[in-house]
């Protein structure tokens, strides 16, 4: 059951990242910054994932409103989110000058703290 989880949380976090990376290409171009436009973009992919999350990895999770879950759901997120904007971060100081820059950025943060999102989300955010 945790393998079909994790692999349905991952193709989650596949289209959470096409949706941030494309957030924050358009925060960029309309002069947000790369720091300010990646908490944007962060935020619209939590979204996005939560709304993949709740109807198709954690399907039978315990039953309560979705505004309860969704605030669960961002909280849990948190600690893969430090992981994932650290990363993000360095990337984008130390990294050369390129317009890829912060797509390269997006994707090793995302990898960096989805195991423990999933891991938030399985056990506190969508617990039974």
């Amino acid at each position: 059951m945790m393998t079909s989880q994790a692999i349905r949380f991952a193709i989650a976090g596949a289209v959470g990242f096409a949706a941030d990376a494309g957030v924050l290409y358009i925060a960029i171009a309309c002069g947000s910054g790369p720091f300010f436009g990646r908490v944007v973009s962060f935020l619209t992919a939590v979204w996005v994932t939560w709304q993949i999350n709740r109807q198709y990895t954690f399907r039978d999770r315990g039953q309560r409103s979705a505004w309860v879950e969704w605030w669960r759901y961002l909280l849990s997120m948190l600690s893969g989110a430090s992981i994932n904007y650290a990363v993000y971060s360095l990337i984008i100081v130390t990294g050369p000058r390129s317009s890829w820059l912060p797509l390269l950025g997006v994707a090793c943060g995302s990898v960096a703290g989805m195991f423990v999102n999933f891991f938030a989300a399985k056990f506190w955010a969508f617990r039974k």
